[in-house]
């Protein structure tokens, strides 16, 4: 089971998260802290390619890495070249609410279509392309699977502090995910 904790004041960022990358990032954009000079780009956002989200950061702030569904699976050079060259020492993987990839298996024939008429391609290498690519970036629940994520990002990455988030599409707040 994981709690959802909502960040309405700087009290209410977990302890381990104040003072950090991680509490400026929820302070900018919950709390609308003033768009200062952050700590550099020690900092990476994985998060999803969704228009409906934004963060409000400063520029400079971190290296935004924006896949379907947050799915970091096949961006292990990328994450492993901010970690190595760019400095980043803390990962923030943020899900988010109403994801397209939590429920992708239903969407094949818009998939398909869309496809065949809007990129050209034939109907069969369309159907092949789906049948392949749904297993490897369909998620399940977005918090479920965002908290998978960062186990898996912690294990290769031991050093580096992952932290799992919740964007909420509803009210475009950042909530705190925490194991219980």
């Amino acid at each position: 089971m994981t709690a959802i904790l909502p960040v309405n004041y700087r009290s209410d960022i977990l302890p381990e998260y104040r003072d950090t990358p991680v509490g400026l990032l929820l302070e900018y954009h919950n709390l609308e802290r003033a768009l200062g000079s952050g700590p550099g780009r020690q900092l990476l956002i994985g998060m999803c390619m969704d228009s409906r989200h934004a963060l409000r950061i400063p520029p400079d702030f971190a290296f935004v890495l924006r896949t379907a569904g947050a799915n970091m699976r096949d961006n292990e050079f990328r994450i492993s070249f901010a970690i190595a060259v760019g400095g980043v020492r803390t990962i923030v993987l943020i899900a988010h609410t109403d994801c397209a990839m939590a429920h992708v298996a239903r969407l094949h024939d818009e998939f398909v279509v869309g496809l065949v008429e809007h990129a050209g391609w034939d109907t069969a290498r369309a159907e092949k392309h789906f049948a392949e690519s749904v297993p490897k970036f369909s998620i399940d629940d977005e918090v479920d699977f965002v908290m998978r994520e960062a186990h898996r990002l912690r294990t290769l990455y031991p050093r580096v502090t992952v932290v799992p988030l919740l964007y909420r599409v509803e009210d475009d707040l950042l909530y705190q995910l925490k194991a219980e």
